[in-house]
């Protein structure tokens, strides 16, 4: 196919039903899948592993784990894991984490882009079967390297693409990663900026913006009735927009919008809570952040996604029918 296109699943599907939509997926010739790991619900490992498991071709993402949680050794072996399990097809997609889930689990996210510096370098040197000894602010190893005597001894072809949203990050990530994994809920206009601090930073490490894939989370909801797929964006959207302050930020939502769906949702949020604040989302915020609508209303937003520099749209299907979704654009 011409145009690069991936599928994001997070925890609306049942699992094994993700399997399925993954092998229609790679039928239809998608890139990619990337599973999703943000809120305490699906760890994105395991499905990796099942995905990679009942396909041939497709790549398989995690969108994306965070950099805090596991020991850069553990981080090493899981993707050389799951390298052997769909050798070349796995794709390392890791990000800062947020608040305040990191906060309410013990973890202090300080100085995130000295930690994130250091977990990508220390990554990919192991994943290049070096022997490794840092000494750094977050990661002190003594002469470690992936122990593997029953298997392939050579370098894995892992791309580390860093999910970045702020400035000083988006930096880092030209700076010194195989790519970004671009965040959802943002109108197009925000890649511009985002463009522009990539390019920065791989100035830094003699490199262009070419050299720097951009894949794109892009939330989408399709169905052949367009108000039932703006309502199921509408659900989403409330939620983000609660838990997620930094992607409420970057799509440029009101505090007092954020403020007033705080304070109905808890945490977790409840099914009754989103209902009750949905009508705070407007449907013009939904036209400007989502692909929602109908089949032809989202292909015509997610074009206007790569004409500001998204390489791959990373499809997230909110409600409807995913099968449509695919065929879509597939």
């Amino acid at each position: 196919m011409s145009e690069r296109v991936a599928l994001y699943l997070q925890d609306a599907h049942d699992l094994r039903q993700g399997l399925d939509y993954v092998r229609y997926a790679e039928e239809r010739g998608f890139e990619a899948v990337w599973q999703a790991e943000s809120r305490l619900v699906r760890d994105a490992v395991v499905p990796m592993a099942a995905y990679a498991a009942v396909t041939e071709s497709i790549k398989v993402g995690s969108g994306v784990i965070n950099n805090w949680t596991r020991n850069i050794g553990l981080l090493a072996s899981t993707y050389l894991t799951l390298d052997d399990l769909a050798p070349n097809r796995i794709i390392c997609g890791i990000g800062a984490w947020w608040d305040p889930l990191a906060r309410n689990v013990g973890i202090e996210r300080r100085k995130p882009l000295t930690a994130m510096r250091e977990t990508v370098e220390i990554l990919r040197r192991l994943l290049n079967m070096e022997r490794v000894t840092f000494h750094g602010e977050f990661i002190h190893v003594d002469g470690i390297e992936l122990d593997v005597v029953h298997g392939r001894r050579e370098p894995r072809n892992v791309p580390i693409m860093i999910g970045a949203t702020g400035n000083k990050m988006m930096e880092l990530t030209g700076e010194i990663a195989d790519g970004v994994v671009l965040n959802y809920c943002v109108p197009p206009e925000y890649n511009d900026r985002a463009l522009e601090r990539l390019a920065r930073g791989a100035k830094k490490s003699g490199r262009t913006l070419d050299d720097i894939d951009r894949p794109q989370l892009v939330v989408c909801s399709v169905d052949t009735d367009r108000e039932k797929a703006m309502d199921s964006t509408r659900e989403l959207l409330t939620q983000y927009l609660a838990q997620q302050p930094h992607i409420a930020k970057a799509s440029g939502v009101s505090q007092d919008v954020v403020d007033e769906i705080q304070s109905i949702l808890g945490w977790p949020a409840t099914k009754e809570q989103i209902q009750q604040a949905k009508h705070l989302v407007s449907e013009d915020l939904i036209t400007r952040i989502t692909a929602s609508g109908t089949p032809e209303e989202a292909r015509t937003k997610v074009d206007e996604y790569r004409r500001h520099g998204c390489t791959a749209p990373i499809l997230y299907p909110v409600g409807g029918d995913v099968k449509l979704l695919i065929d879509t654009f597939s």
